[in-house]
């Protein structure tokens, strides 16, 4: 069973409601066959940008594209696509071939080749063994599982996914998550993932879109993102803790940060206000550099977080071994030259 792939475009779409602009002329390109997410805090407007494309909300301008058609006015029900819900959706009194099978029942498929199809999709995601019960007589996990199923056993051009695994605990998420990303690369289907939760959406994706407060403010693959965030509001909510970010002048090849001069790998014509910013990976403690004071040390194990007040500041470390240092100690703190990410103190903008 290979799902047919689709190609997806946003042209300036710009979704109200009401006085309130939710989407602000949104452009968007999915390639087919690609696993795409959305990324964003609560409310910036990616959960509304997977309905526009599911056709469950209108756009006020712009337009929608599948496979290079014009899908904007189109309902649900005529733009082949699947969507999986964070609760699932399942019919309570169906059993789970039923649900399963329900989208094919509906555009009048013979019973026969109903059964058949149930079966391949149940066979996929590992549920073929409990075609019989009902949503209520299953887990969690296996809910997800029969949405999958219901969702790719007609082949849609497009699956649409809301937040698919966060109602699943820590440990089943981890696992499903794998599952996720095999079955989509054996069914090469065009998927489009929404999830606030960072670390998904770096393990799942091809590509990301960050959003903030309606508006896509980096498109690139996960590397890209964590490695060069283009604006400093991506950089303080990608990673995990997320970047250290601090006021600072960039005057030749130096940060000053509260009188002190922190060294660059780049140096400005000029002094300019900066935003610097510094992964907790690649701040360390040093013989010299910002003075601090150590206000906590979290052993997780396999690695640590120390976190530091630099002035008035909160600062994080983060390290694959216990520092040989305790709460209340006085310190250094620094990074190599080549770490430091500088953003416009006035537009936020990477440098």
């Amino acid at each position: 069973m290979s799902a047919p792939q689709g190609s997806v475009r946003l042209e300036g779409v710009v979704k109200r409601h009401g006085t309130t602009t939710v989407l602000h002329g949104v452009d968007l390109a999915i390639e087919p066959g690609e696993f795409f997410v959305l990324l964003g805090p609560s409310g910036s407007g990616k959960t509304t940008t997977l309905r526009i494309l599911a056709g469950l909300e209108s756009v006020s301008e712009g337009r929608v594209l599948v496979d290079g058609e014009d899908v904007t006015a189109q309902e649900p029900g005529q733009r082949d696509v699947a969507m999986v819900f964070q609760s699932y959706a399942l019919y309570p009194h169906m059993s789970v071939a039923q649900n399963i099978g329900f989208p094919l029942k509906m555009v009048g498929t013979a019973p026969q080749a109903i059964a058949r199809a149930v079966k391949e999709a149940a066979a996929k995601v590992g549920i073929d063994h409990l075609l019989d019960r009902t949503p209520g007589q299953l887990s969690g996990g296996q809910q997800q599982r029969c949405a999958l199923a219901r969702a790719i056993v007609r082949q849609p051009r497009l699956f649409l996914l809301d937040e698919p695994l966060s109602n699943l605990d820590a440990k089943l998420r981890l696992e499903t998550r794998l599952e996720l990303h095999t079955l989509q690369r054996t069914l090469g289907a065009t998927t489009v993932y929404v999830t606030h939760d960072q670390e998904e959406a770096m393990t799942l994706a091809d590509r990301i879109a960050v959003f903030m407060e309606g508006r896509i403010v980096q498109v690139g693959t996960p590397r890209d993102v964590f490695a060069r965030p283009q604006t400093v509001d991506v950089a303080g909510f990608i990673g995990t803790p997320p970047m250290n970010l601090l006021p600072a002048v960039w005057d030749g090849g130096f940060a000053i940060v509260d009188g002190q001069q922190l060294p660059l790998a780049s140096a400005a014509t000029s002094p300019r206000q900066v935003t610097l910013g510094v992964r907790p990976n690649d701040l360390r403690i040093a013989d010299v550099g910002l003075p601090a004071r150590v206000e906590r040390v979290e052993d997780l194990g396999d690695s640590s977080i120390v976190s530091f007040i630099a002035g008035e500041r909160l600062l994080k470390a983060k390290s694959d071994r216990l520092p040989l240092v305790q709460e209340g100690d006085a310190v250094h703190l620094g990074f190599a030259p080549g770490a430091a990410h500088l953003f416009d103190r006035q537009t936020g903008a990477r440098l």
